[in-house]
């Protein structure tokens, strides 16, 4: 936890953003993974670790605009959860350690609720993420789970998305933990992968970094010979001599902060000539982006730029023809850049995904719907004190080369004669992450390789 202080100024200052009614923080229950009493790795919300700092199942809490009210709902442990797991300080205790005085036992809080909706008093919350939350939401408001998202507050919403979207230094310094203990999950990673060892020899050695360095994961590691699928986690075949082997992969830091970062090696000791090819247009398009980011720049335009290095690299190896600019206007790039390019980053590898992209991402302009386009899940200007991921790819998706080849699409742009030369190529990602500051930005961890030269260094 940070100090008492961080919590107690966060709180005032989400309550200068939102004028009356009541504030209601849902935190998190322990889930069962195949039945109750196995449950799935405890991760309290993002939102609530963010004001409260509280990293225990079972707590709720709500700030009372009209009243000026703080209180923690919880319940005290029994003997039975003592005797099993061990004691913890009383609920006054953890509040205490927040700047909290009130607390309340759990059943409470839905009498409160009750009450100040007699009042016709406004109760905001957040868009529900987990089947918890949903069902306390329709039992205490009366607000069935298909309403939910809709009924979520929009002020609340604005109100943390720009508090949270702003990194204080002692966030960045834990960010930072993260993104260390990520680089070395990378370089373990490409150090120890072989032909004939499985995905998940090479998986168990990354992960293996984070939990000896105090830490989990930010995300379900992907670490595959298929890296033509985005998010693939699936990790049973063989490493073989002439595959490309993707990971992406982060930690998260016993506060809850992520790390999220991607290479791609090749199984073999060296790159293949045309893997290669391939690989340094992929970081020439990383590199593009990163020099682009600075406070003030709209984050899409940085996509287009990434986009048009793609384009423009994979033309001159036939792969592709025409205007570039036309091309990427219209889409074309989504052939073998479907993706977005970056994500905003914190308590969250993906960070407050849950409040919206429109939000988070776009600051209340609607997203674009064209393919590929729509993936981006940052389009906004850029402003110092984001912390943010660049994760240009190529890939190579065989059905999505037949579908666009049997439709005729974008042929003008594309040469499928070519192409098909490389629909067995896989996929090419390469991630870091970075810190937007007054004039530029800065990446956050220790390098991990990026070149072919660098990677091939450590093979």
């Amino acid at each position: 936890m940070f100090s008492k202080n961080t919590y107690i100024e966060r709180r005032s200052r989400l309550k200068q953003k939102v004028e009356k009614g009541i504030l209601l923080f849902l935190g998190n229950e322990e889930s069962g993974m195949n039945y109750e009493e196995n449950t799935y790795h405890f991760r309290q919300d993002s939102t609530f670790l963010y004001f409260f700092g509280l990293p225990y199942a079972g707590l709720n809490a709500i700030i009372d605009l009209d009243e000026n009210k703080e209180i923690i709902f919880g319940d005290e442990l029994s003997i039975d959860h003592i005797v099993w797991m061990g004691n913890q300080p009383t609920l006054k205790e953890k509040s205490e350690k927040i700047g909290i005085e009130h607390t309340e036992p759990s059943h409470s809080l839905a009498v409160y609720l009750q009450k100040a909706i007699l009042q016709g008093r406004k109760v905001h919350f957040l868009p529900p993420y987990r089947a918890e939350h949903k069902l306390k939401l329709a039992g205490w408001l009366e607000v069935s789970p298909k309403e939910q998202a809709n009924a979520a507050s929009v002020e609340f919403i604005k109100a943390v998305v720009g508090l949270r979207s702003y990194k204080s230094a002692e966030e960045i310094e834990e960010i930072e933990k993260a993104c260390d203990i990520t680089a070395d999950m990378h370089i373990a990673a490409i150090s120890v992968a072989r032909p004939g060892m499985k995905e998940y020899e090479v998986v168990a050695a990354l992960e293996a970094v984070a939990y000896s360095r105090g830490g989990s994961l930010s995300f379900p590691t992907i670490a595959t010979v298929n890296g033509q699928t985005l998010h693939n986690h699936y990790h049973g075949n063989t490493l073989r001599e002439g595959d490309l082997m993707l990971i992406d992969a982060g930690a998260e830091t016993a506060m809850g902060y992520a790390g999220d970062m991607s290479s791609t090696l090749p199984v073999s000791k060296n790159f293949s000539v045309q893997q290669k090819d391939i690989y340094d247009i992929q970081v020439a398009s990383h590199l593009a982006a990163v020099d682009a980011l600075r406070p003030g720049v709209l984050f899409s335009d940085v996509y287009d730029i990434s986009a048009s290095v793609v384009f423009d690299g994979l033309k001159s190896l036939g792969i592709t023809k025409g205007n570039t600019r036309d091309a990427v206007a219209a889409g074309v790039h989504a052939m073998f850049f479907p993706c977005g390019l970056g994500h905003m980053m914190g308590l969250d590898v993906h960070d407050m995904e849950n409040l919206g992209e429109v939000w988070v991402g776009y600051d209340g302009q609607p997203k674009s719907t064209q393919f590929g386009r729509k993936s981006l899940r940052l389009g906004r200007k850029l402003e110092a004190g984001f912390v943010l991921t660049i994760e240009p790819g190529i890939y190579f998706i065989p059905e999505l080369i037949d579908l666009w080849k049997n439709q005729n699409k974008f042929a003008d742009f594309i040469c499928y004669e070519k192409l098909e030369l490389f629909r067995r190529f896989g996929g090419i990602r390469n991630e870091e992450d970075f810190l937007i500051t007054d004039f530029g930005a800065r990446r956050l961890g220790k390098k991990i390789p990026l070149t072919t030269d660098e990677v091939e260094a450590l093979r």
